[in-house]
C-alpha cells in the first residue's frame, strides 16, 4: 500500500495512539479517554470491559470513526481517521467497517434479506451471492430473509444485524453490546458467531460488554477504568473476567 492513496502498511486492523477524548471545558470538564494507546491485529476476537463510565463506549465510538478523539490518533486498515473530513469518514465506516449494536437497529419496513443487503444498496454496489448464501446458511437465518423485524424473534433479529455486519466484508466489526437484550441462549448463538466469523472468515472483531460469559468468546480482554487501559492480555475465562471487573469496581 503506498503513501500517495492515504494508506501505510500495517499488521494491525486498527490503532490509536495518544487516543484522549474531553467532554465539557473549564472546571466541568471529563477526560472520557486519558491518553488510551491500543492495536488490533487482523483476524483476532479483542473484548472490552469497565465499569460504568470507565470510557470503553466512548473508546468504541473513537475507533470506529462515530466520534473524534480531543487528541491523538485512529488508524483503521492503514487510513488514518483524524486526516478524514466528514465525507470521507463516513465513506470510509460505509465500505470497510461492521456494526452491531444492542438495539439491533433494522429498519422495521424492510425485511430480513433487504436490512442484510443496505450497507450495499447505500454503496451501489451488487451483493456477491457466493458470500451471501454462505453468511447466510452460517448464521442461520434463511428462513427467515422474507420476515420483517417485527416477525422476528429478538435472537433471530441480532443474526440478521450479524450478517449485515459481514456482507460487505468489512476491514473490522465493532459490536456494542451485541447480546445485550437476549437471552442466555441467543446470546450464545450470537457469540458463537461472532467466533465462527473470526475463526472461519478471518474477521477482525472488537465488542464491547458488561458481560463477563460474552467476553470468555474473545481471544483477548481490555478493561478500561477512568479512561486508561488497566489490563490488557489474552483472552479470560467468565470467571476470571467477573474477579477481575470486581477488582476495577
Amino acid at each position: 500500500m503506498s503513501a500517495t492513496d492515504g494508506r501505510v502498511d500495517s499488521v494491525e486492523m486498527v490503532t490509536a495512539r495518544e487516543l484522549c477524548r474531553r467532554f465539557g471545558e473549564g472546571e466541568a470538564a471529563v477526560d472520557a479517554l486519558a491518553g488510551v494507546s491500543v492495536a488490533f491485529p487482523k483476524g483476532r476476537f479483542a473484548a472490552i470491559m469497565g465499569p460504568s463510565g470507565s470510557g470503553k463506549s466512548t473508546l468504541m465510538h473513537n475507533l470506529a470513526g462515530l466520534d473524534r478523539p480531543t487528541s491523538g490518533t485512529v488508524s483503521i486498515d492503514g487510513v488514518e481517521l483524524t486526516d478524514l473530513d466528514d465525507k470521507r469518514l463516513t465513506q470510509l465506516r460505509r465500505d470497510r467497517i461492521g456494526f452491531i449494536f444492542q438495539t439491533f437497529n433494522l429498519l422495521p419496513v424492510l425485511n430480513a434479506e433487504e436490512n442484510i443487503l443496505l450497507p450495499l444498496s447505500i454503496a451501489g454496489r451488487k451483493p456477491d451471492q457466493e458470500w451471501f448464501d454462505r453468511l447466510i446458511d452460517t448464521i442461520g437465518i434463511r428462513d427467515r430473509l422474507h420476515h420483517r423485524p417485527a416477525e422476528m424473534s429478538g435472537g433471530q433479529q441480532q443474526r440478521a444485524a450479524v450478517a449485515r455486519a459481514l456482507v460487505s466484508r468489512p476491514a473490522v466489526v465493532f459490536a456494542d453490546e451485541p447480546t445485550g437484550n437476549l437471552d442466555s441462549k441467543s446470546s450464545g448463538d450470537v457469540l458463537a458467531l461472532l467466533r465462527h466469523a473470526v475463526d472461519d472468515f478471518g474477521q477482525t472483531v472488537v465488542m464491547v460488554t458488561h458481560d463477563a460469559h460474552a467476553a470468555s468468546f474473545a481471544d483477548r480482554l481490555l478493561v478500561l477504568d477512568d479512561g486508561r487501559v488497566v489490563h490488557d492480555r489474552e483472552a479470560a475465562t467468565a470467571e476470571q473476567a467477573l474477579d477481575l471487573m470486581k477488582s476495577v469496581g
